[in-house]
């Protein structure tokens, strides 16, 4: 059974990035992918259902409407145990400290380090896995 990843980026080309570096892991059905392209409609994606099996939700920060940090906040509050990493290309100090105080998991810079966000998801599917 593949583990979901709920990721939420405004830019269309996201999704096909993602897609493109994850088709491997895609076929072996070892992640499935949903994704949104703004706070509210992630945050309707979890209310239909979405939140139990999901591995982790993976936000950009800077998006339109509702920031990646207010969804957090939202997250945390209403499923408290959905891991959150923020992706942003604004990595600096003040941004990571203020996302890891309001329950973020991680924070993954821009450009995506798609190796390294692997070696992380690797990671969590395996503490869930125990």
């Amino acid at each position: 059974m593949a583990f979901k990843i709920l990721m939420v980026d405004d830019e269309p080309d996201a999704e096909i990035l993602f897609r493109q570096n994850f088709r491997r892991e895609i076929r072996k059905d070892l992640y499935e992918f949903l994704f949104a392209q703004s706070a509210p409609e992630a945050l309707e994606l979890l209310e239909m259902g979405g939140a139990p099996d999901l591995l982790v939700l993976l936000s950009d920060i800077n998006m339109p409407g509702m920031s990646g940090v207010e969804l957090l906040e939202q997250v945390k509050i209403r499923w408290p145990d959905i891991p959150v990493m923020m992706i942003t290309a604004y990595g600096d100090p003040d941004t990571a400290e203020k996302v890891m105080q309001k329950g973020a998991k991680d924070l993954v810079p821009k450009p995506v380090d798609f190796s390294f966000l692997k070696t992380k998801l690797e990671q969590m599917s395996g503490e869930v896995a125990n």
